[in-house]
């Protein structure tokens, strides 16, 4: 997986040349605001919603939901796609979803081996590093080795099961809820619910690890 672990959230926003992907999409909405088809800011207005409306911070809720209420995360793992209607999220591919709970025993992670299906509503726009071959590829064959590159040491009694998303199916990892945080509010508890956790690539953060950020 190697170099494309630099897609990592602190390496993201770090200055590179655009990819070949990158640099046609700007060429194409160049090429539609010069025929007048769109506008700057529209596109911008619609990248802000996807940043700031739609995004990991609606699946934190969830899972910040499922961690409190026993009965909420029920409804979850029997039927997801319902149970996140009720906090009013839907479309945006988050229909046909399917909720699994990460234990001390087993650790789900999620995968498109195809393109890059992704529960949008819950998540926003899929990580760079999701996209690319070597995750989609490896997290397959070898996910222990490529959890590792994340950071995420799994003692061998955990068993790991790798879920593939699909256009008929998508998944949102429930991490385990970190030790220590029996006194916080689901705001709070929110708060440690990372994007990489939801997919199954990390784990939630620690009370001290979300005040350090």
């Amino acid at each position: 997986m190697g170099a494309h672990h630099e897609h990592r959230d602190e390496h993201e926003h770090s200055w590179a040349p655009p990819s070949e992907v990158e640099a046609r999409v700007n060429a194409l909405e160049s090429l539609l605001v010069e025929k007048g088809l769109v506008e700057h800011d529209a596109v911008d207005a619609l990248i802000s919603a996807f940043e700031n409306d739609v995004g990991p911070m609606n699946g934190a809720r969830v899972v910040a939901r499922a961690w409190v209420d026993p009965d909420f995360k029920r409804r979850l793992l029997e039927d997801a796609t319902s149970a996140i209607s009720e906090l009013g999220y839907t479309g945006l591919r988050a229909e046909h979803l399917v909720a699994l709970e990460n234990t001390s025993e087993t650790h789900h992670m999620v995968v498109c081996t195809l393109c890059s299906c992704y529960p949008w509503a819950l998540l926003g726009l899929p990580p760079v590093w999701y996209k690319s071959p070597p995750y989609r590829s490896r997290a397959v064959s070898e996910p222990r080795t490529v959890l590792r590159e994340f950071g995420l040491e799994l003692g061998k009694e955990c068993r790991i099961e790798v879920w593939d998303s699909s256009a008929d199916i998508r998944y949102l990892v429930i991490p385990e809820r970190p030790e220590g945080t029996e006194g916080m509010s689901e705001e709070e508890l929110a708060g440690l619910v990372t994007r990489d956790s939801m997919i199954g690539v990390g784990r939630a953060l620690s009370p001290s690890e979300a005040r350090a950020d």
